[in-house]
């Protein structure tokens, strides 16, 4: 895991040096100077950018990460590039043919959709036309992002998404709250953030060259049994997406025309720190991702399976130990959050999305394998299951529990979608993912949260801060545990080059 252990571990640095900047943002600027309703806007705003883009792309970004290899010619061919047949061009055409056709359905849906939101949240119906801009400048910054990606280059593309633009978000929430920016002047600004991540991610990407937007039709016509399996996938993607791409916001959408935008800022504050327990998977999977299609692509069944059972065995590790950071924390970081009394109401939401982007962060890699292998229709089959089970449970339990309700709605259509995920890969592919180090990894953290909550009941503390230092300990411990069971046999090589490296600077 050479190159993806260097590419993810600077991955992971610049993301959370972008998760730094948002910790300020979330904790001591929108909380402090929003209100609830205004960070309900923004949410949901963006949600629906993010609906929007996973139907247009159609496919895109997944067609790029299966189909890039069969592209690429690695012979060299003058001054060292590599011709890539025209691959380029397709990736900018595809998603905007898509994107035209999803805004006519977009502008269709305007009538029905103001009648369910209009009563509980008629500001979102204000600005239901500024997804449109939106979702555009999303859609290429995720499209020249993925070609990077599979050109070995994450960090940048890295830095614009979770530096770039988390500073210049930041900004806007700054101008807005000193009143320099109105309202429309603060949704505006929200896309002119997104426009030039989209803006630098293009320069960064021609910057590296043997980028042409010339399509070579005499490879297509060479290759008709490949633009054959291309289409049949893209057919497929855009299916899957109508599914997949709706379930992780319904929650977000079902809070807002149920109780309001007010509540959807609440939920929303719960899901930007839960969000955190999955930050390793992008950087991690970014570059592994490209590694996986090449196995798959050459039928190496043990070269896949290895890197599954690695990936989402880190992924376990590291996650798990973010989640019990934060809860061990949850009390002290209500606490110094600007309203934190507001936001408190979320404390259980927050474990149960927290444990839910656990499942995430471990078994997702899964469904990739499953996407860039002849066997990709069990993941349309397993996307309209998440889907439905969430859309029933978002139904069911947001009336009665509120968010509580949309978290555990999340949580058990995750645990199902990943649950027959592993089952599946296991038999089709032959690729067994959990491993006695999974297991162990699970012993540990189950016993770490069953330790913090006994200290809880049976060594109460009136002092949070004490109380939650004392409780740290146990993760130092567990963290400790892990070194020394060689959970991750990865993460201690790195461990031990760091110590290696400095030892020699000494």
């Amino acid at each position: 895991m050479g190159i993806i252990a260097r590419q993810s571990i600077r991955g992971t640095i610049v993301t959370y040096l972008g998760v730094a900047v948002g910790f300020v943002t979330t904790f001591f600027v929108i909380t402090r100077f929003l209100t609830a309703e205004d960070i309900g806007l923004a949410r949901v705003l963006i949600d629906a950018a993010t609906l929007f883009i996973g139907l247009a792309q159609l496919g895109t970004n997944a067609s790029i990460l299966r189909f890039y290899p069969y592209f690429v010619d690695n012979r060299e061919s003058g001054e060292g590039s590599r011709d890539e047949h025209g691959f380029f061009f397709w990736t900018m055409v595809v998603p905007m043919v898509g994107f035209l056709l999803v805004a006519l359905l977009f502008m269709v849906c305007y009538a029905p959709l103001s009648a369910w939101f209009g009563e509980k949240s008629p500001l979102f119906v204000n600005y239901y036309y500024f997804v449109l801009p939106l979702a555009f400048f999303m859609l290429y910054q995720t499209v020249f992002e993925t070609n990077a990606n599979v050109r070995m280059h994450i960090v940048v593309p890295r830095a614009v998404r979770e530096l770039l633009t988390r500073v210049g978000l930041l900004a806007v929430y700054l101008l807005y709250a000193f009143d320099v920016l109105t309202m429309d002047g603060f949704v505006w600004s929200l896309i002119g953030v997104y426009a030039l991540a989209a803006l630098c991610n293009a320069v960064y990407l021609f910057s590296l060259g043997n980028i042409s937007l010339k399509p070579d039709w005499d490879y297509l016509r060479r290759n008709t049994s490949l633009v054959r399996k291309y289409v049949l996938y893209t057919a497929f993607l855009v299916l899957s997406a109508v599914v997949s791409v709706l379930a992780p916001t319904l929650s977000s959408f079902f809070i807002t025309a149920e109780m309001g935008l007010s509540y959807t800022g609440i939920f929303a504050i719960a899901t930007y720190m839960a969000v955190m327990v999955s930050i390793p998977y992008r950087s991690l999977t970014a570059i592994a991702s490209p590694q996986l299609s090449m196995a798959i692509k050459r039928g190496d069944r043990a070269e896949a399976g290895t890197l599954l059972a690695q990936v989402s065995g880190n992924l376990l590790l590291v996650g798990g130990l973010i989640l019990a950071v934060i809860w061990v924390n949850i009390d002290v970081i209500f606490a110094i959050l600007p309203n934190g009394a507001t936001y408190a109401v979320a404390r259980r939401t927050v474990l149960l999305l927290g444990v839910a982007q656990l499942l995430v962060a471990t078994f997702q890699f899964a469904l990739t394998a499953l996407s860039y292998s002849r066997f990709y229709p069990f993941s349309l089959l397993f996307s309209f299951i998440l889907t439905a089970t969430a859309l029933v449970l978002n139904n069911l339990l947001i009336p009665r529990w509120g968010m509580d309700g949309a978290s555990v709605a999340t949580l058990a259509a995750n645990a199902i979608y990943f649950a027959l995920a592993v089952i599946t890969v296991h038999w089709v592919l032959g690729c067994r993912i959990l491993t006695r180090r999974h297991l162990l990894t699970i012993l540990l953290l189950t016993v770490l949260f069953a330790l913090n909550s006994l200290c809880l009941r049976w060594v109460p503390v009136a002092n949070i801060w004490l109380s939650s230092l004392m409780r740290s300990m146990l993760i130092v411990v567990a963290a400790w545990l892990a070194y020394r069971w060689q959970l991750s046999p990865e993460l201690n090589s790195l461990i031990h080059d760091k110590l290696s490296s400095l030892n020699h600077r000494t």
